[in-house]
Formats: C-alpha cells, structure tokens, sequence
C-alpha cells in the first residue's frame, strides 16, 4: 500500500486539494468553490472536500499519513487555527478541531511556506538545503529553508519576508506599517509605478501597447515594452530590479541561502527577470565581500506548489 498525505490549497473563493506521494507526484487531486465570507460554509465546503479525496484515496488503496495546510495568511501552526486571511470574514478559526472528525493528523502552515518546501524538495531548489523564496503577486510572500528544514517562527507566523521595511516612513503598506518591501516589489506596486511614469511620460511606447488607456496596464506592460528598447519602460523595470534587488540583499546577509526561488506572475519573465536580479547581487558583492554566490531561479512548480508543499509538511 502506497503511503501519501494530503495537501491543501486554501483561498478565500476555491480550495484544492490532492493525494501526494513521497515523490511528490499528485495522484489525485480536486477542488471546490467557495465563499470565505461565510466561514460556516467555508468550512462545511473544506470539510466535504477532504472527504472525497479520503474516499478517493482509499479507492486507490492509498494509505493516508496526514493532511497539511497552505494558508495566505497568518496561522497558529500550534493550535491549528486560520488566524487572519485574505477574504475571509473570521478570526481565529479553529480547522484542526473542527476536522477532528476526519481522524487524520492536521498540520496548518502559511502558503508562501508550503510553497518554499515544495521547490526544496522536488522543484526548482531540489539539491538545496538553505533556500528563500519570494512570490511576487497582489503582495510578496516569503518562504525560508534552513539547513534543509522548513523555518516558521513561534506559531507559524515567522518568515513574513514581505514586511522588512526598504525605505523608512515610505509608501504605506497593508500590513499597517510604511516602507515595506511588498510596496515597492509586489505586482501591485509594479502596476503602480508603470502607471505613474505613464502619466508622467506621454510619448512612451507603453500607451500603445496599452491601447491609449491606462486601464488596459497590466504587470506585462512595463515588461514587453522594455523588451521593445522603451526608454521610460525600462526605467520601470531598473527601479523594479532595484528595490527588489534590495531585498535580496538583505536576505543575502540574514540567511546566506544558496538559491532564491522567484515565484507569483512575475516568475513567468524567466530568465529576463533572473537575470538582472542576478547581475543587480553579483555588482553589489551580496553586501560584502567574499560572499558565496546566491543563484536566482525561476519556481517550477507553479499551481501546484500549494499542494504538493502542504503535503509536503507530513514528509518534513
């Protein structure tokens, strides 16, 4: 009988969910739709889910291990509760105790944490034992590898890579403090800033590409048209790698990982991005000289990095 644990992917508005080999294949995996403002649904919906997947495990003759969480927001990976979530209405939510039922352990875990030891262990840092990863989307998440071991701070609330601050009283960010590195390296701020050096720069190649309305200004904008040898789109792009080569830096001197691992929708510039990233660490000699190099890579695993590192907690 093969042994595998389950992996959830939890959103406010979907939830997925699949059966993981210690190999890191997904066997089966499923989802559902549902509405994180009513947390009472919410929960019957996750509940409902888990067991389909445990049903389908046993069709399978699947020997289940444990059911791991990746969560966008702060847990209590002791209690095993959802503390605070994008879209979801409620705090504190208690999810072990509530699928106590199930009979199964329960491991919760914040989502930019899963995803960090899902490449560590069968994606783009396989081979690596001190990684970071980044995603970059709406905000920036952050996952660490220490020593080959997954790093979650007291309760699971550690590692929020996102929220050093870069520019002292600068832009204010959600989280309720100013100057934080998801202000200046996020998609969002990425959107911000095209928009802004558009208004600024009106003969820019990036009004065409956007049809002359600044509503059609998407994360590929200010990227294509750098690619293009626009003069205002690239200096978007240099602030960009700038402030986000910031960070890294100052990631270099905490951690020393060997890999960064670039996540979210502006991981699929590739090379592009990496490149420059990498280049922006090598001229700044990672903070000091007679450092070890840090590569910069591009995450594989994309959509379902959520699963396979929420499963991922039973093999750590």
């Amino acid at each position: 009988m093969e042994k595998v644990n389950i992996g959830v992917d939890v959103g406010g508005m979907s939830i997925k969910a699949g059966l993981v080999n210690n190999n890191g294949d997904i066997l089966f995996k499923k989802s559902c739709v549902t509405d994180g403002k009513n947390v009472p649904k919410f929960l019957e919906d996750m509940k409902n889910l888990l067991k389909e997947v445990i049903e389908e495990g046993k069709k399978l003759n699947l020997e289940i291990g444990g059911i791991g969480f990746g969560v966008p927001g702060m847990v209590n990976n002791k209690l095993g509760t959802i503390d605070k979530m994008a879209n979801i209405s409620g705090r504190n939510i208690p999810l072990r105790d509530y699928l106590s039922d199930l009979n199964l352990p329960i491991y919760i875990s914040n989502d930019a944490n899963v995803a960090a030891l899902a490449e560590q262990k069968f994606g783009a840092a396989k081979g690596y034992k001190d990684v970071i990863l980044l995603t970059l989307g709406t905000g920036v998440g952050g996952g660490v590898i220490c020593d080959g071991k997954l790093y979650e701070g007291n309760e699971g609330k550690g590692a929020e890579l996102g929220h050093v601050v870069l520019v002292l009283n600068g832009r204010q960010c959600g989280c309720g403090r100013k100057g934080c590195l998801e202000t200046y390296a996020s998609a969002s701020a990425l959107l911000r800033e095209t928009k802004e050096m558009m208004e600024e720069h009106k003969d820019s190649m990036m009004w065409e590409y956007a049809n002359n309305d600044i509503n059609n200004v998407s994360g590929l904008t200010s990227f294509e048209c750098a690619k293009k040898g626009d003069k205002w789109a690239n200096q978007v792009i240099d602030n960009y790698v700038m402030y986000l080569g910031e960070g890294l830096l100052d990631f270099c001197n905490i951690f020393r990982p060997e890999v960064f691992v670039i996540g979210g929708g502006i991981s699929n510039q590739g090379k592009y991005l990496t490149d420059k990233l990498q280049k922006y660490l090598e001229d700044h000699n990672y903070g000091y000289e007679s450092a070890p190099r840090s590569e910069v890579v591009v995450a594989k695993l994309k959509n379902d990095a959520g699963i396979i590192g929420a499963a991922s907690l039973f093999i750590e």
